[in-house]
């Protein structure tokens, strides 16, 4: 319910601290022009869309200003402070906006004083001409300006993500190219040794165990192998290039190792001649066996290679969250891997120590912007530790929020930026290598758009984020 009350006198015009150093012949032409409106205990005084015809000054009560923005309603201001004004603020200026950009409600039985835009307008023109001018040109270069500031950060950010990417699909990508080159030879020796076999007049019975022999090894080799020290290593090379020189095979040591690597030993020389016995060519014959060998093990790297590239693959999937609803509801622990494999290079000399809760529940947020979150706290904790130390990670939760908290041992937030470090365009790094938006993004993330909160403690042991979100988003 909305009512209006009769004009405002100037006494009570004089205690705003908008109005308060005003003439009187000024402030009578202010309550000449302005009405005070009474609403009820959460009422609605303007709506985010409405055309924006008012400027609204709190006399009594409390407000709460919201803007609704992806589906849902972002708290910007909450108070019961006397004087605090919205609405039309800038309609003195060139292109004001022509609509609410947010919406007020009442958190309780509330005055207000309504000042009309045009009033409002005519009223900042006349008090302070050249402020305007000031003001505007101020507004305009400040959102230029951080803007510009955030479009920057976004693609340096990219351009880190980016070659991180880059190095690390190379290094499976190289492994394939080069097992692959390294298959093809071995397949021409395969046919070659096959070749050599099959002049000896091989009959279908000895095919039939060589095959047998050939697949007993392959077996053999895809087994787990105990692990084996230097010295030990060594001398099952030598006991196999023994057993194999005793058979008249040529070139045993260079075929011991390889078949040393792949699980067998001299036993395996002997049970390979008793169950092939014949009069045949040894040296052509485990030849064959080695390049057989040796292409199940750069088979093995293939699929090993491919299989990195596609988790990598997955896990920018995961990061960006192609092809998933904006907002759900989401396990932290994904999100935190993917950063984790996204920021790999850059965490190459840093040990990550994870200790996640079990069973940890879900939280309504928006996972791509909260990837964001992990990756500027992520960022900041190595360049902290200067690509060497402890990041550990952990999680855990109360039947109200999850915790996020990412640790690391480096030297602490220095005191002269400890109370600012969450205001835009503070950075603790060297010039030109951040723009102090990170955290004030992670935080507007945290707590504008998932109603959580983001708090640090710092000492010269290290520093803790703590990311708290909760599990029942409250709705303004």
């Amino acid at each position: 319910m909305t009512t209006s009350t009769p004009q405002i006198g100037l006494d009570e015009l004089r205690t705003l601290f908008l109005f308060e150093s005003l003439r009187d012949e000024d402030l009578q032409w202010i309550a000449d022009r302005a009405e005070v409106r009474v609403f009820d205990g959460d009422a609605v005084v303007f709506a985010q869309g409405e055309l924006s015809d008012a400027l609204y000054v709190l006399l009594d009560g409390g407000l709460r200003l919201t803007k609704h923005a992806d589906g849902e309603d972002v708290l910007i201001n909450e108070t019961t402070y006397r004087g605090a004004y919205s609405g039309a603020t800038r309609a003195y200026a060139t292109g004001h906006p022509q609509e609410y950009q947010t919406s007020l409600r009442t958190t309780r039985p509330s005055r207000f004083l309504r000042l009309s835009a045009p009033d409002f307008a005519t009223l900042v023109t006349q008090q302070c001409p050249m402020a305007v001018h000031l003001l505007d040109g101020l507004y305009e270069g400040v959102r230029a300006t951080e803007s510009a500031m955030r479009q920057r950060e976004h693609l340096v950010q990219l351009g880190h993500l980016s070659a991180n990417l880059a190095h690390e699909l190379n290094n499976p990508a190289a492994a394939a190219v080069r097992a692959t080159e390294q298959l093809r030879g071995r397949m021409s020796a395969m046919r070659h040794k096959l070749g050599l076999l099959a002049d000896g007049g091989l009959s279908p019975d000895l095919v039939a165990r060589l095959v047998r022999t050939q697949e007993i090894a392959v077996e053999r080799a895809a087994k787990p192998r105990p692990d084996l020290t230097a010295l030990e290593e060594s001398d099952l090379e030598d006991a196999i290039a023994e057993r194999l020189e005793e058979v008249g095979v040529e070139n045993a040591y260079d075929l011991a190792p390889v078949f040393a690597t792949a699980g067998m030993d001299a036993q395996w020389v002997d049970d390979v001649v008793e169950q092939v016995d014949s009069g045949l060519e040894w040296s052509a014959a485990f030849g064959w066996l080695r390049y057989t060998l040796e292409t199940e093990t750069l088979m093995s790297e293939i699929e090993e290679a491919a299989t990195r590239i596609s988790s990598l693959v997955g896990a920018v999937k995961q990061y960006s969250h192609m092809d998933q609803a904006q907002h759900q509801d989401l396990d932290v622990k994904p999100g935190l891997e993917s950063t984790l494999v996204m920021l790999a290079r850059k965490l190459a000399g840093i040990e990550v120590r994870r200790e996640y809760a079990a069973a940890l529940p879900v939280v309504p947020g928006y996972p791509a912007e909260l990837n964001q979150v992990w990756t500027n706290l992520i960022d900041n904790a190595a360049d902290a530790m200067g690509g060497s130390g402890v990041l550990l990670l952990r999680t855990r939760a109360d039947d109200e929020a999850v915790f996020v908290e990412i640790t690391d041992d480096g030297p602490g937030v220095p005191e002269e930026v400890q109370a600012t470090l969450f205001d835009a365009f503070v950075t603790t790094k060297a010039t030109g290598e951040g723009s102090g938006l990170g955290l004030e993004n992670a935080k507007r993330i945290v707590e504008r758009r998932h109603g959580g909160s983001l708090s640090y403690s710092t000492g010269p042991e290290g520093t803790t984020f703590c990311v708290r979100l909760p599990l029942h988003r409250q709705r303004g």
